[in-house]
């Protein structure tokens, strides 16, 4: 686009900005990130807006959907990103974004915005910076969007309180975040083989990889920072399907036995039945919901689609008792803080993933697989041949492409005690 701004052109990308903001927004709710991120490239290609204007950043990088977040590619090229991150703490890293900024969005004018320009260009979101330097135009919006898929947030276009967060995380702490996890991931990446499934905890999401790409990825809910999700290395042996949830110990501890003092017909609500050292069962009368005698009994959720652990469970052999499940709770995948569960992953379309999980194994198609869960017969299908599974924690990676990618230490294992967070619980 040539030429400077006028009062009309301003308000008619507002307000297309704007729409398409709002739409986005109610959208990202039941969106996968790979599907965010179609629609986002798909915007940037072929804008309704005003070709000039992401025609011209078109050669900002976005993130590439089928590259892993773990392999020996990644792993070096996450080590090659500290340069870049060096020379820009050498030259002052980058401007603080005021608070002011907050709730900004396209069509927006505001003293904030340069400075916003200024940090997103600095780090490479933005690639042209033309027009009037405080607003927040298609170039900021298309930034901004590429800035939110970068850091693993909802890529709408708006400075939410977690991205203004994500923003003012300083340059020097990025750094180090990259010379930390190109550390871990040196050490993670040997040996994964040609066909693996690995969740990594921070950024709260399953990636299934195959011959070195991610052939599909999935939201995931991880550990609360109280109860985290422990780093494994195991292979998945088993899928069950309408399974019974047996309550661990720990969770009838720190959960039932608080639920029944408050509630006391939780159980028979949530179909939670009670049985004895001899495997017969109890009424919840029969125990003493004011002391720790409940930790003596066994307590098994009937399957069906009020299960805590939905319609599908993947085991694999782990000392710590976690597994990855389906969830009838599923509004916390549309959430940017998804750290709820005692330390199992839950998983987004965990169907899909069980598909092709099940892809070498005999009897099992996609209409087996379908068939078996809309009977709700309890059924279990053995892996041919199992898949390698690894639970990491990774901060900070960067893609071959050369697009780097930051999520929150949500178990401060990075040493910053908290201060690299964007998204509190």
């Amino acid at each position: 686009m040539t030429g400077s701004f006028t009062r009309r052109n301003v308000l008619s990308l507002g307000a297309g900005l704007a729409a398409g903001a709002i739409a986005r927004a109610a959208r990202a709710q039941d969106q996968t990130p790979d599907q965010m991120l179609d629609e986002l490239i798909q915007e940037n290609q072929d804008s309704s807006l005003d070709s000039g204007f992401d025609s011209a950043s078109r050669n900002v990088k976005l993130p590439k959907k089928t590259l892993p977040t773990l392999s020996p590619s990644t792993a070096q090229t996450t080590e090659a990103s500290i340069a870049q991150y060096e020379a820009i703490v050498a030259k002052g890293g980058w401007p603080e974004v005021p608070a002011i900024a907050e709730g900004a969005r396209g069509g927006v004018k505001s003293a904030a915005i340069p400075a916003l320009r200024q940090r997103l260009s600095i780090a490479g979101d933005l690639e042209l910076d033309s027009g009037d330097a405080q607003v927040f135009d298609s170039y900021v919006d298309a930034a901004m969007r590429r800035f939110q898929v970068r850091h693993g947030l909802h890529a709408d276009g708006i400075v939410h309180d977690t991205t203004l967060r994500a923003l003012n995380v300083p340059a020097e702490m990025r750094l180090q975040q990259l010379r930390i996890n190109a550390t871990r991931l040196k050490q993670l990446t040997g040996g994964l083989g040609n066909r693996l499934v690995v969740a990594n905890i921070p950024a709260a999401q399953i990636e299934a990889i195959e011959n070195g790409i991610a052939v599909t990825r999935h939201i995931a809910v991880a550990g609360k920072p109280d109860r985290p999700s422990p780093d494994i290395s195991s292979k998945i042996i088993q899928i069950n399907f309408n399974p019974f949830w047996t309550v661990p110990v720990s969770i009838v501890r720190k959960d039932l036995i608080p639920k029944m003092q408050a509630e006391p017909d939780y159980l028979t609500k949530n179909h939670i039945r009670i049985y004895d050292s001899r495997n017969n069962e109890a009424p919840p009368s029969q125990i003493d919901w004011y002391s720790t005698e409940a930790v003596n009994y066994k307590f098994k959720q009937d399957a069906g689609n009020f299960n805590s652990l939905g319609s599908i469970r993947i085991n694999f052999p782990s000392q710590y008792g976690v597994y990855m499940h389906d969830t009838p709770a599923k509004n916390l995948f549309g959430e940017d803080f998804r750290f709820a569960s005692s330390g199992c992953m839950r998983v987004q379309n965990v169907r899909e993933l069980v598909y092709w999980i099940l892809q070498e194994s005999p009897g099992w198609s996609r209409a087996e697989i379908d068939q078996v869960i809309a009977s709700g017969e309890r059924k279990d299908a053995k892996v041919a041949k199992p898949v390698p599974l690894y639970w990491v924690y990774v901060t900070a990676w960067a893609t071959p492409d050369g697009v780097v990618q930051f999520r929150d230490d949500i178990y401060n294992r990075d040493g910053f005690a908290g201060q690299a967070n964007a998204v509190k619980g």
